[in-house]
């Protein structure tokens, strides 16, 4: 289920703008990988900066690209035995508490990120010379922006239709409708 149209104005735009950077991040990789493999191949040498830059998006793309599944509500989810085994109540109750599953985890993926990001600040980059910890700050950034979006996700799914009410129900794939 694709929350964004759901969302307040700056949930969306945050969204739109993680997109963005997704489109444009994604392009930039394969037009850097291309044209070092291009340079490697034809004029026997490669841009060294290019593979600290690639490094440094393909991080940030990974982890906001898991802020931009949240929202969507697109992460994976296997629902065939919770479907058939599970009362509707048992099912939400279900859901609630893999929901609170999640939160601990991104919490603590937050923290320890932050962690590591804080420790690897001064060290720096062996070509560009960027800090290390920038690196390692896509980390809690992108799960920062998850459990945001994770929060006012479970919001909408939970606040708006609690489980006394006979309109909701489950559809095949488990969500609430």
């Amino acid at each position: 289920m694709d929350y964004r149209n759901r969302y307040p104005a700056y949930l969306q735009y945050l969204s739109s703008a993680i997109d963005s950077f997704l489109v444009l991040g994604g392009i930039s990789v394969l037009l850097l990988i291309f044209t070092n493999a291009v340079l490697r191949g034809a004029a026997g040498f490669d841009l060294a900066w290019s593979l600290e830059v690639t490094a440094f998006l393909l991080l940030w793309l990974t982890f906001l690209g898991c802020a931009a599944a949240t929202a969507r509500g697109a992460h994976m989810r296997v629902t065939e035995v919770v479907s058939h085994l599970f009362s509707i109540r048992g099912k939400w109750f279900l859901t609630f508490c893999i929901d609170c599953l999640v939160i601990i985890v991104l919490s603590s993926l937050i923290f320890f990120g932050h962690t590591i990001a804080t420790h690897t600040w001064a060290q720096k980059t062996t070509v560009l010379y960027w800090p290390v910890g920038l690196l390692y700050l896509s980390l809690p950034a992108g799960m920062l922006v998850s459990l945001i979006f994770h929060l006012y996700n479970m919001k909408l799914d939970f606040l708006d239709k609690p489980p006394n009410d006979s309109s909701t129900s489950f559809s095949s794939s488990g969500e609430i409708k």
